[in-house]
């Protein structure tokens, strides 16, 4: 509850400051276009994200074939942006996963080890862009370089950690973390497809902030607003209310610091959060498709089934029904 106020709070910050101008403009701008673009890149991140997601299940012994793990996928993204939080479609993802394999514990594993590396690699190249280009948070950056590399240490440590011996729940949850991340993330077979995938999936994700930032015409050049779209989609982890909330905070200030307009930075978001629900919409298909089939396998209900006759022969030759 305390997340969903944060950004409720955040979000009518906004509004009380720039009103409601900039995000009827964002609506007004949106057109066939770039719906499709959406679209379009929304099946090559989802396609990705969800081959991550095999890459991970299967290092950790969890069956799951790609056609799955994209519907899955595509549906716990539709659930994170209608849902308040974020978060709950993975969570959906990782129980029903888990029930399919018959190990929900190792499911929720698999998305939640699946989840951080996407983020790890975002971070990274994030961070990259970020000492490369110029940007408003350009002079903390060599700081924020040695924390990404202190927690990419720590991670390598863990996984080639000896297991700890004891009973105790810390070292149980050490070597769970340290085979996880061994086999999971940096086996051989793994960590090259997870590095990939998660690359082109952050590409396609600061596509269309750049596609949302031209059709609202921000006359900065690619050059200038990669910067801020690898800031943005950086914070889009904070805790929002189906999207919203921190994102629109967040651009907001990037584009004023920036000399774009506070205004134009609350349109861009709202373009980026149109596209962003829209390439999510197969998610609905796979769920209707999903209660239908559910539906269709149910029994039918006591009273619709056909009853069984009993037939009982008396010792006179009649018969009782």
């Amino acid at each position: 509850m305390a997340r969903v106020a944060v950004a409720a709070l955040t979000l009518a910050f906004v509004v009380w400051r720039l009103g409601t101008g900039p995000f009827v403009d964002g609506i007004r701008t949106i057109d066939a276009r770039v719906l499709l673009a959406a679209l379009a890149i929304g099946v090559v991140t989802t396609v990705c994200c969800a081959w991550r997601w095999r890459i991970v299940a299967d290092g950790l012994g969890v069956d799951l074939t790609l056609p799955a793990a994209i519907a899955a996928y595509y549906r716990s993204q539709f659930l994170n942006v209608v849902l308040p939080g974020g978060i709950l479609g993975d969570v959906h993802r990782g129980v029903s996963h888990g029930r399919d394999a018959s190990d929900v514990g190792r499911g929720l594993r698999a998305v939640g080890w699946e989840r951080s590396a996407g983020q790890l690699i975002q971070i990274l190249l994030s961070a990259v862009v970020l000492l490369v280009l110029p940007s408003p948070v350009r002079s903390a950056m060599p700081l924020v370089a040695f924390g990404t590399v202190l927690v990419v240490g720590v991670v390598l440590v863990v996984s080639r950690a000896r297991p700890a011996g004891g009973v105790s729940r810390w070292a149980r949850v050490r070597r769970a973390a340290a085979g996880d991340i061994r086999h999971g993330l940096l086996a051989r077979g793994a960590w090259p497809g997870i590095v990939v995938a998660s690359g082109i999936a952050v590409a396609g994700y600061a596509a269309t902030f750049l596609i949302a930032a031209r059709t609202t015409g921000t006359p900065a050049s690619a050059i200038t607003m990669l910067p801020l779209a690898m800031l943005v989609l950086l914070a889009m982890v904070l805790p929002n209310i189906g999207g919203w909330g921190p994102r629109e905070g967040i651009t907001a200030w990037l584009f004023a610091a920036a000399g774009l307009g506070a205004a134009q930075g609350v349109t861009t978001a709202v373009v980026f959060g149109v596209m962003t629900f829209v390439a999510t919409l197969p998610g609905a298909v796979v769920l209707v498709a999903a209660w239908l089939m559910r539906d269709k396998d149910a029994p039918p209900p006591e009273h619709a089934r056909p009853r069984r006759m009993r037939v009982a022969i008396r010792s006179d030759g009649a018969t009782d029904v």
